[in-house]
């Protein structure tokens, strides 16, 4: 893990000798030396029943869960789940949409030492095996939905998978809506095997609660457990230790400490939790502040905009995508905005007219951050107050950005030139998971690579102009190009395939598959999407297709993609291309 020297520094300059030009325009009040804890996370939510035991903490389609009762479950489960092996060094795996059971148990698990998993619900077959395995999760916490049960039971005799905590829909609905689903939704419940691999949520807490969590190193012991591409478009694990979620959770309350609100704090949690920026900018935020977290299930616009206007949350983190679709709803005036103080951007490039739109309908800021899962997430964030259009904003306290040469990455460069951007910082990860060379190319000289290119301006903001990665950003999910190259490799009349992020105005980018049939063979997209279908997940899926007789080559004979880019932005001209930017 990088060291935590940068937090308590009094220095004004990086460990190059350059400047950090961003201390002279620091937000009024905000210290960027102040001292930051090193905790284990789940002590935030312990600590957050200590503070507000009363307060709402989580509300969930009407149900309210105060902050003592969730402290309480959260110590049942770790007592339930150490009984089932969970303890240092164990994985245990969250295949959990939004709901309570993922705030519950994601500390649960923190609290026995063993390491959260967190595993994207959309996830293929293929995909959630290979993570079961690479990722060694033993024990895998799920919801009775066959949507869900229903990919993970068949994996008990495939995979290394052991134990299967399936947790109750109905058991964490309001008593109308949870008549109203058992009538209803029957259909959609799974049939649960009853034997020694599956526990209940139930027989899980089936205790008194009395767990004493064990002694653990928060600056060394490995709290989550986060898929991304990383720098180089492979999935792989970040492996995040206690002591960077635990800053990062810090870094953010500190930063909207001078945003005031005239009733209690809350935060609408639309962004999926198993995604390392809901979990810090949504659950682990709202813990350390006493806010309530109103989690939404899944994203629909007219749904949102009944939540906001019945349930007044004063912050909503956001990927750009979600405020176009706000921004273009018909009936968009019979709801309020107004209780809404600021949302958080991030995931994705935002169009300046859409935060504009939206500012104007809803009366908030919306600011830019930027981050990667590999620094849990956030590195940087507009103010609320001062922030720069196009940019993504001023370093976290404690946090250093420098831009390095793109030829030489030892050389940082001075203010104002464009380079890879790369920062230091208490919430920087400890490596990937069983990947030692990706580690050593990520985390160089002590600081993280991130594969983004950009510059600072003469203020300390930074802003990104490219990416060096393949990695296609789809609305802010991350979609590798190998993967999906390799599922349509499977198909037996494909010769030669390329995937390629094409410009959308939409979601900033989608996936575009560019097909060399065999010979004598002759393919359509809707083959295609049929063969994908169970290989990929439905934001993986080539949205565009084009086939050819040959793909361009390098002079050593690799599939050229800059040339297939360039030609497809030709093709589609230069306003949609700059649209969708």
């Amino acid at each position: 893990m990088l060291s935590l020297h940068a937090v308590t520094t009094d220095a004004t300059a990086s460990d190059s000798g350059e400047p950090r030009p961003w201390l002279a325009h620091y937000p009024e009040g905000l210290d960027w030396h102040a001292e930051i804890p090193v905790k284990p996370v789940h002590t935030l939510l312990e600590d957050g029943a200590a503070r507000f035991a009363e307060r709402p903490c989580i509300d969930f389609l009407d149900r309210r869960y105060l902050y003592r009762d969730v402290a309480d479950l959260a110590r049942r489960a770790a007592r339930g789940l150490a009984d089932l092996g969970a303890g240092p060094g164990a994985k245990v795996g969250l295949f959990l949409p939004n709901c309570p059971y993922f705030v519950i148990v994601y500390h649960a698990a923190l609290m026995t030492g063993a390491t959260v998993v967190n595993f994207n619900p959309l996830y293929a077959d293929a995909e959630l095996a290979h993570q079961i395995d690479d990722s060694e999760t033993d024990i895998m916490v799920t919801l009775d939905l066959t949507l869900l049960y229903g990919k993970l039971a068949p994996l008990l005799g495939r995979t290394r998978l052991k134990r299967i905590v399936v947790c109750r829909m109905v058991d964490i609905l309001p008593a109308p809506k949870s008549w109203l689903f058992q009538l209803s939704m029957q259909r959609r419940l799974a049939q649960v095997q009853d034997d020694d691999r599956h526990t209940t949520w139930r027989r899980l807490i089936d205790n008194d609660g009395a767990f004493t969590p064990p002694s653990i190193d928060p600056a060394t012991t490995i709290a989550v457990l986060q898929y991304t591409g990383g720098t180089t478009g492979a999935p792989k694990a970040a492996m995040l230790t206690h002591a960077g979620i635990y800053a990062n959770a810090v870094q953010s309350s500190r930063w909207f400490e001078a945003v005031r609100t005239e009733g209690p704090e809350s935060v609408l949690g639309v962004l999926p939790l198993f995604h390392v920026f809901a979990m810090t900018c949504v659950m682990n935020f709202s813990l350390i502040r006493g806010a309530a977290m109103i989690l939404v299930p899944r994203f629909q616009v007219k749904s949102l905009l009944r939540t906001i206007h019945r349930k007044k949350p004063t912050a909503m983190p956001v990927v750009p995508t979600i405020l176009p679709a706000i921004n273009g709803f018909d009936r968009l005036a019979h709801y309020d905005l107004t209780s809404l103080r600021y949302c958080i951007s991030g995931g994705a490039p935002l169009p300046l007219e859409v935060k504009q739109q939206f500012e104007a309908r809803s009366t908030c800021q919306v600011v830019e951050g930027y981050g990667l899962s590999e620094s849990s997430p956030v590195l940087c964030c507009n103010p609320v107050e001062g922030a720069k259009p196009g940019s993504v904003g001023l370093p976290y306290p404690g946090t250093t950005i420098e831009i390095v040469s793109l030829d030489a990455p030892e050389r940082v460069l001075p203010v104002g030139e464009t380079g890879e951007i790369c920062g230091r910082g208490p919430q920087v990860m400890a490596g990937y998971w069983k990947q030692p060379a990706e580690t050593r190319a990520a985390l160089r000289d002590g600081r993280l690579h991130t594969g983004d290119v950009g510059h600072l301006d003469a203020d300390g903001f930074l802003y990104i102009s490219d990416r060096i990665k393949e990695m296609i950003n789809a609305g802010g999910f991350k979609i590798y190009p190998r993967m999906v190259e390799a599922a349509l490799y499977s198909h037996p009349d494909v010769a030669e395939c390329a995937v390629i992020g094409v410009g959308d105005p939409y979601r900033g980018q989608t996936v575009k598959a560019v097909i060399v049939p065999q010979p004598g063979r002759r393919l359509t997209g809707e083959d295609l999407t049929r063969h994908l279908a169970g290989r990929l997940s439905p934001i993986e899926l080539p949205k565009l297709y084009e086939f050819r007789t040959s793909l361009p080559k390098t002079a050593i004979g690799k599939i050229d993609k800059k040339v297939l880019v360039a030609e497809h932005a030709a093709a589609a001209g230069p306003d949609q291309e700059s649209r969708a930017r």
